[in-house]
């Protein structure tokens, strides 16, 4: 599973008396131990960065896909820089085909009940993970084996060069302490350990003194669960130390705090219906195709009449970037592929030149008696969305196409995505995502390519991508595709922006150098927490 709007697992905090559980939270924490060493430096965090997992704190059901799994160790992590490197794992290789992928695992690492991790449990872990049918995505798995205390193989079905990630966002369990209140009571090897959650409340975790890497500086950290307004209380207050907001609300000095905007790959775009409205529906009774989104000419012409900048000027307030694609700045971007936008005066031509003129004055154009309009579909609640879809609006208005924005809950969406463009969100770490929203083997999957795009010269990029067992030449095919089904050729989606995710952090708390972040569920910023260190 990477990261976007599929199966979250996420609760969106809709609760209403913030400020009161905000309170009781950082009572009860405090009662439950002291948050100053020496008099001067504080021994507790206290976040208040959303969050909270619904399905609770299991690896092999999709815990820690979004950031660290936190009381859980991965085999191998991404550092700062995206780069892979090792972290329960001591040294992997993959076999000349593809199918092995042999880890070594260290030595000296233990469970929080004391007991060794061994080739066993990442064994067992990759086996559970597999059968769960979990938002981790470990199918091409054919078995995985311990060769002996501290190797084991994992034996795929097919190459896959994504399986890296696997590695890297799959929290190793016990096999010895992996029962069905597992998720609510996680054992593991990672730098903290549970001790309290009061669910739609708070979480409460300590240092695992036994962890065999960098120990954090905090004995103990709070995650509060609270909403955006309280979250911002409780910064102004001094009542957390780092607290999620949303760039509307990222506004403005705040004594005792500093504005931390990271950036991310987490963006909005619109999905294009790819195929004619010819009456055809799904299984299950959903309608498909567009008869105006199916031209390539309206999706080449939406694509640069938009004007990127004047969106994360105006919308984001500035803490963003104009998107290109779905993996900008990634080390998969092709940069070629995309087109220069702000060109109403293009789009028209390009309108024209495909037989979409004004005949009646009206201001929108037709075609064979189709007008070119279509209602835009987001989430209703999320202000950020509408306030993208109204400008969409406003900007393709001059260049003759009508758009509607409309917010529907996402029951109404998953029936009319076929048909209806939607202002859908996506961002990984994981090129997987872009075969996901590519892919005509995957097209109407859950939310993947909802708007069942096909092109074979994709399929192929995106399958060879996959079956790439160097590197390198995976990138090359990723590139490739994304030439072929960028703005400037199928333009399958109009990509709109990449959000800046903003945290108010305490001045004295050095967050070190934190990555580019994806979508935004979960606490991807927790990434680096074992190195957070107060600097006053």
């Amino acid at each position: 599973m990477t990261g976007g709007e599929r199966g979250s697992g996420v609760r969106e905090s809709t609760w209403q008396g913030g400020a009161v559980v905000l309170a009781a939270a950082l009572a009860a924490s405090a009662c439950s131990g002291g948050d100053r060493s020496d008099g001067g430096t504080p021994t507790e965090l206290r976040l208040a960065i959303g969050g909270e997992s619904e399905e609770g704190y299991d690896p092999t059901l999709g815990w820690g896909r979004y950031g660290s799994p936190l009381f859980q160790s991965t085999l191998l992590a991404r550092d700062a820089d995206l780069n892979v490197v090792n972290d329960l794992a001591t040294r992997h290789e993959v076999s000349p085909d593809g199918l092995v992928w042999t880890v070594d695992v260290r030595a000296d690492a233990k469970f929080s009940d004391g007991e060794p991790v061994t080739a066993r449990d990442v064994a067992y872990t990759f086996t559970t993970a597999a059968k769960s049918g979990g938002v981790t995505d470990v199918t091409v798995l054919r078995e995985a084996v311990a060769v002996d205390e501290d190797t084991v193989e994992l034996r795929l079905t097919k190459p896959q060069s994504t399986f890296v990630n696997r590695l890297v966002s799959l929290g190793i369990v016990p096999e010895h302490a992996h029962g069905p209140d597992y998720a609510r009571e996680p054992v593991g090897s990672g730098p903290f350990v549970l001790e309290q959650w009061d669910e739609g409340q708070q979480l409460i975790v300590r240092r695992n003194d036994a962890y065999y890497g960098a120990k954090p500086a905090f004995e103990r950290v709070v995650f509060v669960f609270t909403g955006e307004d309280a979250s911002l209380a409780a910064a102004r207050s001094g009542q957390v130390d780092v607290a999620a907001l949303p760039s509307s609300l990222a506004v403005g000095e705040m004594p005792g705090m500093r504005l931390t905007r990271v950036e991310s790959v987490d963006n909005r775009g619109i999905m294009f219906p790819f195929l004619p409205d010819e009456g055809r529906t799904t299984a299950e009774g959903r309608p498909i195709g567009n008869d105006v989104t199916s031209d390539q000419a309206v999706r080449r012409a939406v694509n640069a009449a938009l004007d990127r900048q004047a969106l994360v000027d105006g919308v984001l307030d500035g803490f963003g970037r104009p998107a290109t694609g779905p993996v900008d700045g990634l080390p998969w971007y092709e940069p070629s592929a995309a087109v220069p936008d702000k060109d109403p005066e293009g789009a028209k031509r390009t309108l024209e030149a495909a037989g979409w003129v004004d005949t009646d004055g009206d201001g929108v154009r037709e075609k064979a008696g189709v007008k070119a309009g279509f209602p835009l579909l987001y989430p209703a609640g999320d202000s950020l969305r509408q306030g993208l879809a109204l400008a969409v609006a406003d900007m393709l208005e001059p260049v003759g196409v009508a758009v509607t924005a409309k917010g529907e809950s996402w029951d109404v969406i998953r029936t009319r995505m076929h048909a209806d463009p939607v202002l859908f969100g996506w961002g990984s770490h994981d090129p997987t995502e872009m075969v996901n929203l590519y892919s005509s083997a995957q097209a109407g999957v859950e939310l993947w390519n909802p708007g069942l795009y096909r092109d074979d010269t994709v399929d192929a990029e995106l399958t060879a991508g996959l079956a790439a067992t160097d590197p390198e030449q995976a990138t090359a095919h990723w590139k490739a595709a994304q030439r072929e089904f960028g703005p400037g050729a199928d333009a399958a989606w109009a990509w709109l922006v990449n959000l800046d995710h903003t945290y108010y952090a305490d001045a004295c708390l050095d967050l070190g150098k934190l990555q580019v972040e994806p979508h935004g569920h979960g606490w991807p910023i927790t990434q680096g927490i074992a190195g957070w260190r107060w600097t006053c």
